[in-house]
Parts: structure tokens; sequence; C-alpha cells
């Protein structure tokens, strides 16, 4: 059984597994209903340092500042679930979640699932490789053994399972963290990985001296929110994001986790 009917299975299963976020209000309405649970329940992968990464128990990032800003515009608590990226999806559609925010990029494929916001960040897939690496460009992945998180649009790219793709690697290997994948590339059980251009960015300011990432870029994405298909959230979301564009907020809270911190990172020793 291949991946896409795995794929189609969990996501069935899903669908019919019992409601644990908000449900929906008699009127249809999701807002109504998350307003009288008094609560909204948003759903993430922990492991993508800027956007969500633990600091000690809290979850903590870009996408979780976006969150609060939607919690606060609907007047309710704001809950964040961790649980692995593959399972974002299934989640939501489970009804677990009333909102994936998790550096996801709105693809056609999870269109036929799920409902996205605006766009709300513009963001690539990178490649990094040991810093003695003959990877020079993205055509070198070619016949290469590339690690990936498994789920992201970096494993749907460089898995290449309808042929649309121009890079045919050797393998693929699939992690639940960005962080493990770099782990096994640095002990040389990898050619290269492939991730968030971001997140890969914190990896290697962490390990300059064994890994670095390419200047060219692999795929060029936009990030938005996701909402299970029809919830009127959706246009809720859409506001925040406006609004935080429109006051210049939201370049403020990217700056914080991106700006602040490299500059607080090249300070410390």
């Amino acid at each position: 059984m291949n991946r896409k009917k795995i794929t189609a299975l969990v996501l069935a299963a899903a669908m019919v597994m019992p409601m644990g976020a908000a449900a929906v209000h008699a009127d249809g309405s999701a807002v109504e209903a998350i307003k009288a649970a008094g609560e909204v329940v948003m759903t993430t992968n922990a492991e993508f340092e800027p956007f969500e990464y633990k600091d000690g128990e809290e979850t903590v990032g870009i996408d979780c500042e976006i969150a609060e800003k939607i919690a606060e515009k609907l007047g309710v608590k704001l809950k964040i679930d961790d649980i692995d990226f593959d399972s974002l999806i299934p989640s939501l559609l489970a009804g677990k979640a009333d909102f994936i925010a998790a550096g996801m990029t709105a693809t056609d494929e999870r269109r036929k699932n799920v409902d996205f916001s605006d766009n709300y960040f513009n963001a690539s897939q990178t490649i990094i490789v040991k810093t003695d690496s003959d990877i020079a460009a993205r055509e070198d992945l070619n016949g290469k053994v590339v690690g990936v998180q498994q789920g992201t649009t970096g494993d749907i790219y460089v898995t290449n399972e309808d042929g649309s793709g121009d890079i045919t690697v050797k393998e693929v290997k699939r992690y639940h963290k960005g962080m493990d994948a770099v782990s096994d590339l640095m002990t040389g059980r990898l050619d290269a990985v492939v991730i968030d251009d971001f997140p890969a960015r914190k990896l290697v300011e962490k390990n300059p001296d064994k890994i670095k990432t390419l200047d060219e870029a692999l795929t060029e994405e936009t990030y938005a929110i996701a909402v299970p298909q029809g919830s009127d959230l959706v246009d809720v979301i859409n506001e925040v994001i406006k609004e935080l564009n429109e006051s210049g907020e939201m370049d403020e809270i990217v700056s914080k986790y991106i700006t602040g911190e490299e500059e607080a990172d090249s300070t410390a020793e």
C-alpha cells in the first residue's frame, strides 16, 4: 500500500473520530461554538523554531503570537496542542482542534481536506549540507540520501511521488524532528537535509562549524492557517492577519523571533 493510500485511510478514519474541540454551533457557526466554549484550540508541531518551539514547558513562537491575537479577537482563551506534523490535519478533521498554525504551506493537495486563511508569511525550502560537502546546487541532490521532516512540503517535493519534480534522490529518510535529521547529517548518515528556511537557519546557527545552507532554495512557498472546510473561523483569522499587517505588528512579531533572536545568538558565548 503506497503512502497516498495510507494517508487517505488515516484522513478517512479521522473524520469519524469523536469531537474534541468546539463543535459547530446550532446555527452552523464554528465561531459561535468557540465563544460558547470559551476556548479556541490550536494544534501545531513545536519543532519548528522560530514559528513554534518549546521554551521550558511553554510553546512559543511566531505562530503562537498570531494565535493569541486570534483568541483575543474571539474573546476566548487559547489552548495549544503539540503533536507530530503529519498528524495535524487528521487531528483537525477529527474535531480535536479549531485551527492549525504550524508554518504550514497551503498546497492544493491539503486544500482537498481543509480550508486555508490568507497567506501570512513567504517561505522557502532550504538545503542543509555538511560544510565539506560536494553538494553545491539543487541538482546535486540527484542520487543522494536526503532527510526531511515527515509530512512537510520538503518531504512531498523530495519524495516526488507523482514524478513532477526535477530532483530524483537515491533515498528519502523521514524524521519527526528536523533536529534529528540534522544530527544524522552531521554523523554521515545523510547527504543533505531539506527543511524550511528559518528553522534551517536556526539549526545551522547552533552548528556553524559542521553544517551550512545552500544559497539556492529548493522551493518557494507561503504559510497559511488551516481550518475545517466550511468553517466561518477563517473569516476571523483573515481579519486578524489583515489587522496585523496593516498595523505593522506582523513585522514586529516576526522580527522578535527572527532578527531579535539572531542578534541575541551572535552576542552570546
